[in-house]
């Protein structure tokens, strides 16, 4: 529908009936399709404005010689009389808006028609993403509201005890309460530190607890990173992919982990790299999954482009890390956004990483509500005696402390497992260590 009016009729008979209600308006008069309207609505924002009550008589006044051309007053009180409830004020607007888009976006979808190329197609997506805003922030909630919600959770807090997505680490959940909506995590390493494994492990352990999993891939195809699922979850080795040579009982165990896989709502996605791209996948996705808590991953970082020119790296990397983190709290989902760390971590003694190891850190430290670094000690060292340890070493915590969890790296499989079995551990040391760094 691109014109609404009887939605509109309500809109503006609800002002009339009860002019008070103004102050909840958040339409502009170029929302209304009818002129009539329009012109009407901006007589009524003009009484208000001007700290008058909102009755017939003012607006009418207001409006002069052009009541005649609005209807009339009879068509202002047929308006304030068909009123059967103010309640739906919110909900006749939201329709208003609704029909306001479908009309501009069929103006611009018109224009790009009559001239189609590369450059008008990059502004007819801008455009339409404008159009997708138009009036969202009027609909956020009050202070109110949020002390309200905020009463309603310690009343009734979750019943597992965080707020966030398990990780499906029991200590690491502990830590950060789990993965929070409209959080932007950051979680990096050095090339074959299992990044992208962790990843998917997360992403798993959020399927199977029935949420949809949003994952852009921007170094690895999607049979790929299926291959490594099937083999995390079957405890498959992943260097039989190579040969494709199984065993009966690892088939077996590949076929129950491929029916278990497929009825997951993982989506994986190859060719998004700008974060225009990635929010309008992120968007449909939610769009046609209402019912589910959704979790974006992208790997990663450093493959992404931006829309323009920056004169830095740097500064085109903080670019995209801001939007990421403005898009996860547009949406209300966690953001995973993998990262590479600089080669700067090779050249010390001690090498595992701090926050200036960020690769083209950019704004990275500052836009990042969690920032987690993976380490294995047994990467550089060949003699370790703690083969197969990684130590996830959280390095900011917006929201929470700063330490270290170890976890195991079964690394034929691609699979992260508890530190100490069904447990985790912490490391006081590091706790120590990372809390210096962050000051």
């Amino acid at each position: 529908m691109i014109h609404n009016r009887e939605a509109e009729q309500a809109v503006l008979g609800t002002i009339l009936f009860e002019g008070s209600l103004i102050k909840d308006i958040f339409l502009r008069a170029e929302h209304f399709a009818s002129p009539d309207h329009q012109t009407l609505f901006q007589a009524i924002k003009k009484v208000y404005e001007s700290d008058q009550p909102i009755t017939i008589v003012s607006v009418t006044t207001e409006l002069g010689e052009l009541v005649g051309k609005v209807g009339g007053v009879s068509y202002l009180l047929s308006l304030a009389d068909s009123v059967p409830t103010t309640t739906m004020i919110k909900h006749d607007q939201r329709m208003v808006l609704d029909a306001y888009r479908n009309r501009k976006t069929r103006e611009v979808a018109l224009r790009y028609a009559e001239k189609p190329c590369d450059e008008a197609l990059d502004e007819l997506m801008v455009q339409l993403e404008d159009l997708r805003s138009v009036g969202m922030e009027q609909s956020l909630p009050s202070t109110y509201d949020h002390l309200i919600e905020i009463a309603n959770d310690m009343t009734d807090p979750p019943k597992n005890g965080q707020t966030g997505f398990s990780t499906g680490y029991i200590e690491l959940d502990q830590m950060t309460g789990g993965t929070q909506r409209g959080d932007l995590i950051i979680v990096a390493a050095r090339p074959s530190m299992g990044k992208t494994a962790f990843a998917l492990n997360m992403a798993a352990h959020h399927c199977k607890n029935g949420g949809a999993v949003q994952l852009f891939s921007l170094e690895m195809g999607t049979k790929s990173l299926l291959k490594r699922i099937i083999s995390m979850e079957a405890e498959v080795d992943g260097q039989k992919w190579q040969t494709m040579i199984f065993s009966d009982e690892n088939y077996e165990q590949a076929m129950t982990a491929i029916g278990e896989i497929a009825c997951w709502s993982l989506n994986i996605y190859e060719q998004e790299r700008t974060v225009h791209d990635i929010r309008a996948k992120i968007r449909q996705s939610m769009q046609e999954d209402k019912e589910r808590d959704h979790m974006v991953i992208i790997d990663y970082l450093q493959l992404m482009t931006a829309k323009g020119r920056y004169e830095r790296r740097d500064l085109e990397v903080g670019a995209m890390t801001r939007e990421l983190k403005l898009l996860a709290r547009e949406l209300d989902v966690p953001i995973i956004l993998l990262s590479q760390l600089s080669r700067g971590v090779e050249q010390r003694q001690d090498k595992r990483p701090i926050m200036s190891d960020l690769r083209e850190s950019g704004n990275i430290e500052q836009d990042a509500d969690v920032i987690g670094f993976l380490y294995r000690d047994d990467y550089y060292n060949k003699d370790s005696e703690d083969r197969g340890r990684v130590e996830i070493l959280l390095s900011k915590q917006r929201n929470g402390p700063v330490g270290s969890v170890s976890l195991r790296f079964l690394k034929e499989y691609g699979k992260f497992v508890g530190g100490g079995g069904e447990g985790l551990s912490i490391d006081h040391y590091h706790t120590g260590q990372l809390q210096s760094n962050a000051k």
